[in-house]
C-alpha cells in the first residue's frame, strides 16, 4: 500500500514505480506511447537525479549513505535496466510531474531494494524527500529534456550527414551525366546530373550547422530553480554544482542558465529548433519530389532516373512500380512541419512562471527528430544509394530541347533566338537546323565551339 494525501492505492510488488506513477498510468490515455519509448529520456532524468544526489550530499542536505544508494540506483537506470518502468504517457497534464515522480519513485525503490529493504518504505529512502532534494520538477523536468534532445540530435545529425554523402557520391557519379535543368517546370537551360545531385547533398549540409546552432541553445539548463526561479528549498551553490556535475557525468556542455526565473518559463529554445526540424524536412520533401519527378514514367514521363524498384505499385495495373520511398518520406515531412505548429501553440501557451504544455513539446520535438531521422535513413538506404542515370535519354531531350537556345544570346542576339525559338516550337525542327543550317545566323564551328559538354554544364561567355 501507499498513500499521497489524495488517499491510497494498492501497487504491484513486482514493479519499481509508485502511488503517482499508478494515478499517471490511469488518468493520461492519450498517445498510448509510454516514457520508456523515448530510452534517451529515461537516461536523461537518470542523469539529473545522480547530479542532484551528488551535490546534494557535497553541500550537506542529504545523508551520504542515502546520497551514494541513489547515484548507484541512477546508474541502473542510466544503464537502461528499469527502462520498462516508465509508463506514464508522454503527453500529461501537470507539467511533466508524473514523469519526474516515475523517475523519483523507481529510483526510491531501486535504492530501497539495495539497501534491503522492502519497496515502499520510503523513511530509509523517500521520493520526494531524498530523490528529488533540492529539485522541483519545474527544473529536474527540462533539464532532462534538454539533455536527451542534445543526445538525440547528436544521432539525427549522424543520419543526416550519412544522407547528404550519399548524395554527393550520386553526384561524382553522375558529374559526366548532360540533362536539362528546368525552372517552373519548363526547359532552362544545360546542367549535369552531378550538379544536381552534389546541391541535394549541399542542401542538406546546410542543416548540419543550423542543427548545432540548436543544441547551442538548448544546453542552457535552470537546474537549481526549483519551483518558478527563486531556488526555494535548494541550498546556496547548488545550482552551480549541480550543473557542473551533470556536465561531467553526461560529457555535454550545459551551462546554468543566467536568469532562473526566466529560463523556468521560457522555451524559445524549443521553437528555434522546432524551426530547425521543420526547415530540413521541408527540403527533404523538395528533394524527395524532385527524385520522384525525375523518375516519372517509365514511357511517358521525364525517366532521367531509375529509382531502385521496392514493392509492386498497384493491385490493378501490373507491372508499375512507384516511387514508395520518396513518397513516405514526404508524409513523415508533413508530420514534422505539423509538429512545429504543436510546439509554437504549446510554446505560446505558457502562463507567468510557467509553461505547463512543455509534455507536448517534448512529444512533439521527440517524434519529429526520430521520424525524420527514421526517414532519413530510410531515403538513403532504400533509395539515393541505388539511383541509376539514364544518359542517353537527358542527352537527347537536351540536343532537342528549345531550351539550348540560350546559349546564343550573345552571338544572335535575343530577338533573332526568340524567332528560332517559336519557330521550333511550331514546326518540331530542332535549335541546330534552324540556326545553322536554314538561317546561318551562327556557323557549324561556333556551334561545335559552344556546344561541348564542358560549355554546356559550366558555361564560359562566348561570342
Amino acid at each position: 500500500m501507499e498513500h499521497d494525501f489524495l488517499g491510497e492505492k494498492e501497487i504491484p510488488h513486482d514493479v519499481y514505480y509508485g502511488i503517482q506513477t499508478l494515478r499517471a498510468i490511469e488518468n493520461f490515455h492519450i498517445t498510448g506511447i509510454p516514457l520508456m519509448v523515448e530510452p534517451m529520456f529515461v537516461q536523461a532524468l537518470g542523469y539529473v537525479k545522480k547530479g542532484a544526489a551528488m551535490a546534494n550530499r557535497d553541500l550537506g542536505v542529504l545523508d551520504k549513505n542515502i546520497a551514494e544508494y541513489i547515484i548507484k540506483a541512477c546508474d541502473r537506470v542510466i544503464a537502461g535496466e528499469f527502462n520498462n518502468q516508465f509508463l506514464s504517457d508522454l503527453i500529461q497534464g501537470g507539467a511533466g510531474t508524473s514523469v519526474n515522480m516515475n523517475a523519483n519513485e523507481v529510483i526510491a525503490n531501486v535504492a530501497l531494494e539495495m539497501m534491503g529493504k522492502e519497496k515502499g518504505q520510503y523513511e530509509f529512502c523517500h521520493p520526494n524527500n531524498h530523490v528529488n532534494c533540492s529539485q522541483s520538477t519545474n527544473d529536474a523536468y527540462p533539464t532532462a529534456f534538454r539533455i536527451a534532445l542534445m543526445n538525440k540530435l547528436t544521432v539525427y545529425k549522424i543520419t543526416l550527414g550519412e544522407l547528404a554523402e550519399a548524395f554527393g557520391a550520386k553526384g561524382e557519379e553522375f558529374r559526366n551525366i548532360l540533362k536539362m535543368g528546368r525552372t517552373q517546370l519548363q526547359d532552362a537551360v544545360p546542367m549535369s546530373m552531378g550538379d544536381e545531385f552534389k546541391a541535394f547533398a549541399t542542401n542538406i549540409n546546410e542543416e548540419l550547422a543550423r542543427v548545432e546552432e540548436s543544441k547551442r541553445l538548448i544546453s542552457e539548463i535552470n537546474m537549481g530553480a526549483t519551483a518558478i526561479g527563486t531556488g526555494v528549498n535548494a541550498p546556496k551553490g547548488y545550482a552551480e554544482l549541480v550543473t557542473k556535475y551533470l556536465a561531467d557525468i553526461t560529457g555535454l556542455d550545459l551551462v546554468l542558465a543566467g536568469d532562473l526565473i526566466e529560463a523556468t518559463y521560457d522555451t524559445g529554445a524549443y521553437v528555434q529548433l522546432s524551426g530547425v526540424l521543420k526547415r530540413t524536412a521541408v527540403k527533404v520533401s523538395k528533394i524527395c519530389n524532385d527524385l520522384r519527378l525525375l523518375s516519372s514514367g517509365p514511357r511517358t514521363g521525364l525517366n532521367e532516373i531509375n529509382l531502385p524498384p521496392m514493392q509492386p505499385g498497384s493491385s490493378i495495373m501490373p507491372g508499375k512500380v512507384n516511387p514508395v520511398i520518396p513518397e513516405v518520406v514526404n508524409q513523415t515531412a508533413f508530420y514534422v512541419i505539423g509538429a512545429d505548429l504543436m510546439v509554437t501553440m504549446a510554446a505560446e501557451a505558457g502562463q507567468l512562471q510557467l509553461n505547463v504544455m512543455e509534455p507536448t513539446i517534448s512529444f512533439a520535438l521527440f517524434t519529429a527528430i526520430t521520424y525524420m531521422g527514421n526517414a532519413c535513413r530510410t531515403l538513403k538506404d532504400k533509395c539515393v544509394v541505388g539511383i541509376t542515370a539514364n544518359a542517353d535519354r537527358t542527352r537527347e531531350m537536351v540536343m532537342n530541347s528549345i531550351g539550348i537556345v540560350t546559349q546564343l544570346n550573345p552571338i544572335i542576339g535575343y530577338e533573332k533566338c526568340s524567332a528560332i525559338a517559336r519557330e521550333a516550337l511550331e514546326t518540331g525542327k530542332s535549335v541546330h537546323d534552324l540556326a545553322v543550317k536554314e538561317k546561318n545566323w551562327v556557323t557549324q564551328e561556333k556551334w561545335d565551339e559552344i556546344f561541348t559538354f564542358d560549355n554546356l554544364i559550366r558555361p564560359q561567355f562566348i561570342q
